[in-house]
C-alpha cells in the first residue's frame, strides 16, 4: 500500500506527483527545488543559497513522514552546472553530520523554473 505524504511547510507539488510516498518502512521524496513554499517562487541567491533552501524543503517533507536526515539511506543531486559541486556539497554536508548515506550526483541540462539544483532522498524509516 502507499500513502500520500504531504506537508504544506514546503512546496506543493507543480506536477502530477506527491511530495513523498511511504511504501512499508521506506519514504521516497520527490526531487525538491528551491521554491519557497510561502511564495512557490525560486529563492534569490546563488547555488548555495538555493541548495540550502531545498534541504529545508527535504527536511519538512522528511519531518511530514516522521523521518529526519539521520534517516535517509540514498540521496540524488541534480545539476545544471557541475563547477556547482563543491558549493552545493558544503551546505549538503551540514545536513548530513553522523552517518552520510549513499548518493549521486548528475549534470542535466535543466530542472524546473530554472533552478541550479535539485535533489531528491529516499529514507529508511
Amino acid at each position: 500500500m502507499v500513502e500520500k505524504i504531504f506537508t504544506a511547510d514546503a512546496p506543493a507539488p507543480i506536477g502530477p506527483y506527491n511530495q513523498a510516498v511511504r511504501v512499508g518502512d521506506f519514504v521516497f521524496c520527490s526531487g525538491q527545488i528551491p521554491l519557497d513554499p510561502a511564495t512557490g517562487e525560486i529563492v534569490a541567491g546563488d547555488v548555495a543559497a538555493q541548495t540550502r533552501q531545498v534541504m529545508k524543503n527535504l527536511n519538512a517533507v522528511l519531518a511530514a513522514a516522521s523521518a529526519t536526515f539521520a534517516n535517509v539511506v540514498k540521496t540524488t543531486i541534480f545539476l545544471v552546472d557541475m563547477s556547482d559541486f563543491a558549493a552545493v556539497n558544503a551546505v549538503y554536508g551540514e545536513y548530513f553530520t553522523e552517518t552520510a548515506p549513499a548518493r549521486s550526483t548528475v549534470a542535466v541540462a535543466a530542472l524546473p523554473r530554472g533552478s541550479r539544483v535539485e535533489i531528491e532522498v529516499i529514507a529508511l524509516t
